[in-house]
């Protein structure tokens, strides 16, 4: 019955006194020095790309790491991760989601939570070319969903060097995510997040005439809207319900047949319990549960620490 019920994050600096502070402070002003990426373009099977990030360590161990929601592989929490995982004796795959590493890419869709064939085909990509040994993967918010989903879909067809995943910040469970968005206090992400995918729904519609509505922006009223009109159709679900059902990694986690942390703070702004299936770990003996009182959303910072916590915690449960 692998729920943690004693987590080992000891907790913020004292000036972080709550989750939005544990969750903003370090997203814009934590910086890591002295990772040196080397890039790579990766054509996917329909003909689009993903730029891959990597640092060659010469390891028989490769982690690959998923960032989130707008995010990218220069983000603070993926560079920490990288950077320790280097320094303990590791390849680093750090992605760049569809239209994430700076440059939008060829095809009408975009990326999103429940997108797992471009994961998939990367990590193939690795194991084809560098003879992997091990494979590990780290996810933060959308990306430890994305992470997540991969391994349960896949079950026992997983490549056998894929030993192991963590998860932090996961939304998985879209739904409730969905809806913690639309509240007064959430608006500072909700605006932030909705900005910049409506500029890049927008480009989509100027590359695509005639595919998308981009009047229907006007009746967008709660995050919900924005999927139905735009998200699910983009990325081709029927709806923002089918979007939510299909992308939630807690409707796939349940064939997973390697170890899987899923940690998120129980002060997370925009989680809530059941994006953390505590019922579901106590019967499933792969299935890791730990939720620390305190956080943030992709915080987990630790006083006098270069690393956070969460990317502490991803090396000790993948070693």
């Amino acid at each position: 019955m692998p729920v943690v019920r004693q987590s080992t994050y000891p907790g913020p600096p004292r000036y972080l006194f709550n989750g939005h502070l544990q969750t903003i402070i370090p997203s814009v002003f934590r910086k890591i020095e002295g990772v040196a990426y080397e890039r790579e373009r990766f054509m996917l099977s329909d003909g689009d790309f993903v730029d891959l990030d990597w640092l060659d360590t010469k390891s028989k161990k490769l982690v690959v790491l998923t960032h989130g929601l707008e995010g990218d592989s220069g983000r603070h929490y993926i560079k920490g991760t990288a950077k320790l995982f280097a320094r303990h004796g590791w390849d680093v795959l750090a992605w760049n989601c569809r239209s994430c590493s700076g440059e939008m890419n060829k095809a009408f869709r975009l990326y999103n939570h429940g997108e797992i064939g471009d994961i998939s085909e990367l990590i193939d990509h690795a194991l084809r070319t560098k003879h992997y040994e091990k494979i590990a993967l780290v996810g933060y918010s959308m990306g430890g969903n994305i992470s997540l989903k991969y391994v349960g879909v896949k079950g026992k067809d997983l490549p056998d060097a894929v030993q192991g995943v963590a998860a932090f910040s996961a939304p998985t469970n879209l739904k409730t995510s969905a809806e913690l968005l639309d509240l007064p206090k959430n608006r500072l992400y909700r605006e932030r997040f909705m900005k910049k995918l409506t500029k890049k729904i927008t480009a989509k519609a100027e590359l695509y005439p005639g595919k998308l509505d981009m009047e229907r922006l006007k009746n967008v009223k709660v995050w919900k809207d924005f999927d139905d009109f735009f998200s699910a159709p983009v990325n081709g679900y029927r709806d923002a319900d089918d979007f939510y059902e299909q992308a939630s990694a807690v409707n796939f986690i349940k064939e997973v047949h390697i170890p899987v942390l899923i940690c998120n703070a129980q002060n997370d702004p925009i989680l809530n319990d059941d994006c953390a299936p505590k019922a579901l770990a106590e019967k499933h003996r792969h299935i890791f549960v730990e939720t620390p009182k305190t956080g943030g959303h992709v915080g987990f910072l630790v006083k006098n620490d270069e690393f956070t916590w969460a990317e502490r915690r991803a090396l000790t449960f993948l070693s």
